[in-house]
């Protein structure tokens, strides 16, 4: 296990203030929990919600919560749910997006490769939503495994780092993303093998990719001012008559050319039987 450096501390530093100034930037009555998690265009959390089953009465840890979204979410339907984040200003939206909801969400600031909870504390859900691009992989696993119950699920989803057109996108976004993300390689998927017994995974938006290209190419959507994969789950009734085809011709090419998914924007995990460790 390698030790902390100067390094983590200016990363660790740096995305708090990011996510802080994104905090404040957001009115937590401008997000709808149900749509931005049951909208067709929000596919990642609608396999990583089959995937979970019923909710009702279940722990979950929602590490890196964001603005709140999932953590209320799961909330409403029925679990007891514990959210963290790096970012004071986040944990804050989570609180009064939950306090609108009617529902009740336990907020704790951390760092998501050290949560700083007992290790006796363990969950039935660990939820890692669009996080593990920002955090060393390996030293984050390593401690959240330890919080999952023996009988639980991680559940997690990420940008993938090969698709080229993807990536001259996140050249041109950089006042939307923080200089030390790393999008999921191939070597990356295969560290959640170390601690856990069965991974399954599955990936999203290949052909549907074209709606960024409208955004950008016809509809002028200034990628540094507008977050794409946001703007696509609120505009989701907007883009479905376009976006449900190509979802079905995805699974299609999917299935038939696997090689592809490497070009996927992103991956969704489900990792079950936890390794003790």
């Amino acid at each position: 296990m390698s030790s902390p450096t100067a390094h983590d501390g200016d990363r660790l530093v740096a995305e708090q203030k990011f996510h802080d100034e994104w905090a404040k930037s957001t009115d937590s009555a401008d997000i709808d929990p149900l749509t931005a998690n049951e909208a067709c265009t929000a596919p990642e959390m609608r396999w990583i919600v089959k995937q979970i089953g019923d909710l009702h009465g279940k722990t979950v840890l929602d590490v890196g919560c964001g603005l709140g979204e999932a953590s209320v979410y799961f909330a409403m339907k029925g679990a007891q749910v514990t959210a963290t984040d790096l970012s004071q200003g986040m944990l804050d939206v989570t609180a009064a997006l939950a306090k609108q909801n009617g529902v009740s969400v336990t907020t704790h600031q951390a760092n998501a490769e050290s949560v700083g909870l007992a290790r006796d504390v363990k969950f039935d859900v660990i939820y890692v939503g669009n996080l593990f691009h920002h955090v060393e992989i390996d030293a984050t696993l390593r401690d959240l495994v330890q919080h999952l119950k023996p009988e639980g699920v991680l559940v997690s989803w990420d940008p993938i780092a090969y698709n080229p057109l993807i990536n001259v996108y996140r050249r041109m976004a950089t006042q939307v993303r923080t200089v030390d993300e790393h999008p999921l390689t191939e070597a990356d998927l295969k560290l959640f093998e170390r601690y856990f017994g069965k991974v399954e995974t599955r990936f999203y938006w290949l052909t549907t990719l074209s709606i960024f290209m409208i955004m950008a190419g016809i509809l002028w959507r200034n990628p540094n001012k507008i977050r794409y994969w946001k703007q696509v789950v609120k505009e989701a009734d907007m883009w479905r008559p376009l976006y449900l085809p190509l979802e079905a011709l995805d699974a299609k090419l999917l299935k038939w050319i696997p090689p592809l998914r490497y070009l996927c924007w992103n991956v969704c995990i489900a990792a079950r039987a936890p390794r003790a460790s």
